[in-house]
């Protein structure tokens, strides 16, 4: 998508493209400005969608430049740049437009009102700071890891000390049988519940099946909703969702490493139902269809959003398999069809539960690396012995933070925040889990709504 995407904006070649460029900034910034003294004169609907309209155009025209910075997106095909890139990279254009918007939107949030375009405002307000901090990683200037953390992704990340995760390895010591180094019996254990990769095809999609059918008896899902799976090497995540608009996803599932049970479980819910694929699909069909907001259209991949995104499709796998369901679904359906014996699978999911608590190793990892005082030898020890990873998961991990720095948080921090927000109900709320999973899925929250 990001190919057709790239192919199809560039319509000015050679000498003309910095004249282009700064062209298409000057008529940005201009339209800017004029927006600014309408809303003072007419807060309506149309000058809001303007205002709109230019956040979408300046996210396209950032991702002219950085591959990375737009996941998806399914608006008008009028709100592309058409321009090719310049060098060198114009940070200082880009930061100078979104500041303005900033300007222009922070006149809605300072009014006392609750209306959409309040709503709106604070939700794209967010997703701008996110927009200059990326611009200025790409043009080289860093900070460090909690305050990136905070500008991209809207939230202050937590810290764990190295006794933590000490800790919790010593109660996973207690529960593993055997001798030896905690890392290999753990290792020796998850060897058993390897999907063999004749059997992955097979097996993921009677995974992301079930997860669906589980899901759309909770959730009313578009009747012309689909998505197409492929196997992919040479990634550094394992599993992703390339949102395509009109309700349909790309899903690729990364086979450079050796896939277990609970990934199979876990990566299909999060990458299908209830996760990316349905969070995608409500915000197209809510809002961007259901009340016009063009803002939706785009999906920037560092932003408050992805919080949002990679949280909730965390947290819908146990709500796709609440309890012991991923385990029985596992030991009956699943092992049974890769052809593997189940035996120890109740007791290698109560590790896997207690190995959760591991998680946050990843973030403390990234924060060593992007503030250089973790060399890549001892990220490596982090994750294998406190993360219980084997080492080429590992090393995977240190490739996914050098690619996607302090995006890691998002999954297991993310998680948190969403998990905590969906069970602790506000008083009076007569919502249940699904209920408050829906209207999060399909509303424009900010991380700052979690919390």
């Amino acid at each position: 998508m990001k190919k057709k995407m790239r192919d199809s904006i560039g319509v000015s070649t050679g000498r003309n493209c910095k004249a282009v460029f700064m062209k298409y900034i000057l008529i940005l910034f201009f339209v800017v400005s004029i927006n600014k003294v309408v809303v003072g004169q007419e807060s309506d609907e149309k000058s809001f969608n303007q205002l709109a309209e230019k956040y979408v155009r300046t996210g396209l025209a950032i991702g002219v430049y950085d591959d990375d910075f737009v996941d998806a997106y399914y608006g008008p095909d009028s709100l592309k740049p058409v321009f090719k890139k310049s060098n060198p990279f114009p940070n200082d254009s880009f930061i100078r437009v979104i500041q303005s918007l900033q300007q222009s939107f922070k006149q809605y949030l300072e009014k006392d009102s609750k209306d959409a375009f309040k709503t709106r405002a604070r939700w794209i307000h967010s997703q701008l700071t996110a927009f200059e901090r990326r611009v200025r990683i790409f043009a080289g200037e860093y900070a460090d890891f909690d305050k990136e953390a905070n500008e991209l992704f809207g939230v202050k990340p937590p810290v764990y000390s190295e006794e933590y995760f000490k800790e919790q390895v010593k109660k996973l010591d207690q529960l593993l049988p055997g001798k030896g180094s905690i890392h290999q019996r753990f290792q020796d254990i998850a060897n058993r519940f390897i999907i063999p990769k004749n059997k992955l095809d097979t097996v993921f999609k009677t995974a992301i099946s079930v997860s669906r059918s589980r899901t759309l008896e909770h959730f009313k899902l578009p009747v012309d909703e689909s998505f197409r799976l492929e196997y992919v090497t040479g990634k550094s995540w394992s599993g992703y969702n390339w949102y395509k608009g009109n309700y349909s996803s790309l899903i690729q599932l990364n086979t450079d490493v050796e896939i277990l049970i609970e990934r199979v479980i876990d990566v299909g819910s999060h990458e299908s139902y209830p996760g990316h694929h349905v969070y995608n699909m409500l915000l197209e069909q809510q809002l961007f269809r259901g009340k016009g907001w063009v803002e939706i259209s785009l999906y920037p991949l560092f932003s408050p959003q992805s919080l949002i995104a990679e949280g909730s499709a965390n947290y819908g796998i146990e709500m796709a398999f609440p309890g012991e369901e991923k385990v029985k679904f596992a030991r009956e359906v699943l092992l049974p069809l890769a052809g593997l014996d189940t035996t120890g699978i109740g007791l290698y999911f109560n590790l896997l539960a207690l190995k959760g608590k591991l998680n946050f190793v990843r973030n403390e990892v990234a924060r060593g690396l992007l503030n250089k005082t973790m060399k890549e030898e001892e990220a490596l020890r982090w994750l294998m012995e406190y993360g219980l990873n084997n080492e080429a998961t590992a090393r995977k991990s240190i490739a996914f933070i050098q690619k996607y720095r302090s995006y890691v948080i998002n999954y297991n921090y993310g998680m948190e925040l969403v998990k905590t927000y969906i069970e602790n109900k506000t008083s009076g709320e007569s919502l249940n889990h699904w209920d408050r999973f829906y209207k999060l899925l399909s509303t424009a929250f900010i991380p700052a709504d979690l919390q």
